[in-house]
C-alpha cells in the first residue's frame, strides 16, 4: 500500500533539491535519438530510484533515462508494482531556461495505472489522482465544468512537431479553434487541461512515462481522451501514442469529429 502523502513529499523534496538548483546552470547534451538530456534528468531519476527503493523495496522502477530493452522487460514483468517515471518532463524547456517543466510518476500494477503524481516545482503545484479518488491540485479537487463554448471559441494545446505533416498543415491553414499554445511538457499539458487551463489537446507521439500519470489525472477530473485512431491512450507499452483530449465532453466530441474529417473518412474517433 502506498501512502500518497508520503509519495508526494518524496517527489516534491527530490524535485526541489535535484531540479531547481540545476535550473539555468547545467549544460545540455543529446541522446542518440537527438533529444535533449541534462545532468538534472539523470540525477533526478537516480534520486527517485533510491528514495522509492527505501520505502517500497518490492516495486521496480522504469525511467525514461533507461535503455529500451530494459524498459520493455519491466513493462512485461509481473512484480508487485512498477514506478513509471519521467524525471524531468520538459527537458528542452529546462535546458533553455524556460520555467515550464515537471516530474511525472505513475504506479503501474498488472499493466494499469493505479496512481499518478505530476509536480511542477516552479509553481509548487502537485497534481495527483487515483482511480475512484478524483484528481487534485495541491488541496483543490479538479472537476469538469460544463462549458458553453463552441469549438471555434476554444484555446487548444497542440504539439505540431510530432503530427503528420498534412494534419499539421490543415490545422495551421484552417484552425477550428480560436488560438493555439504549445508549452513543452506533456505531463503538465494533461494536468493543465484537467485544471481547465485550455480546452483542447492534441499530441502526435508521446511515451508511457509522458502520459501515464497525466492521463489518469485528466480522467479522474472527468475529462476525455483517445488516440487519433480512436483507441484508449494508455497502453502498457513503450511505443509512442497519439492523444486527443478535452475536459468537456461536448467539446471532445466536436474536436474528434473535426480531426476525423481532417484526416479523411478512413479514420474513426469516438
Amino acid at each position: 500500500m502506498v501512502d500518497i502523502e508520503r509519495l508526494k513529499k518524496i517527489i516534491i523534496r527530490a524535485a526541489e533539491e535535484e531540479l531547481l538548483p540545476r535550473f539555468t546552470t547545467c549544460e545540455r547534451g543529446e541522446k542518440r535519438d537527438g533529444s535533449v538530456i541534462t545532468e538534472a534528468d539523470t540525477a533526478m531519476q537516480a534520486r527517485l530510484r533510491d528514495d522509492f527503493a527505501e520505502h517500497w523495496p518490492d516495486f521496480s522502477l522504469l525511467g525514461e533515462e533507461m535503455d529500451e530493452a530494459t524498459q520493455r522487460d519491466l513493462l512485461q514483468g509481473d512484480g508487485e508494482g512498477l514506478w513509471c517515471v519521467d524525471p524531468l518532463d520538459g527537458t528542452s524547456n529546462f535546458a533553455a531556461g524556460l520555467p515550464f517543466f515537471s516530474v511525472s510518476v505513475a504506479l503501474l500494477k498488472k499493466g494499469q495505472a493505479v496512481l499518478g503524481v505530476v509536480y511542477d516545482p516552479v509553481r509548487r503545484e502537485c497534481f495527483w489522482a487515483a482511480p475512484g479518488q478524483g484528481a487534485w491540485c495541491n488541496h483543490a479537487r479538479l472537476s469538469a465544468q460544463r462549458l458553453t463554448l463552441s469549438l471555434s471559441q476554444t484555446v487548444a494545446l497542440i504539439d505540431f512537431k510530432r503530427l503528420d505533416a498534412s494534419l499539421a498543415r490543415r490545422l495551421v491553414e484552417q484552425p477550428p479553434y480560436s488560438s493555439q499554445r504549445s508549452f513543452g511538457s506533456v505531463a503538465l499539458d494533461w494536468c493543465w487541461l484537467a485544471a481547465g487551463r485550455g480546452h483542447l489537446y492534441l499530441h502526435g507521439k508521446q511515451r508511457i512515462w509522458d502520459y501515464a500519470a497525466g492521463s489518469l489525472i485528466l480522467a479522474e477530473a472527468g475529462g476525455h481522451a483517445a488516440t487519433l485512431n480512436g483507441e484508449a491512450v494508455y497502453r502498457a507499452d513503450i511505443a509512442p501514442r497519439s492523444a486527443v483530449a478535452a475536459l468537456d465532453e461536448k467539446l471532445f466530441q466536436a474536436w474528434c469529429t473535426w480531426l476525423a474529417m481532417a484526416q479523411g473518412a478512413g479514420n474513426s474517433l469516438p
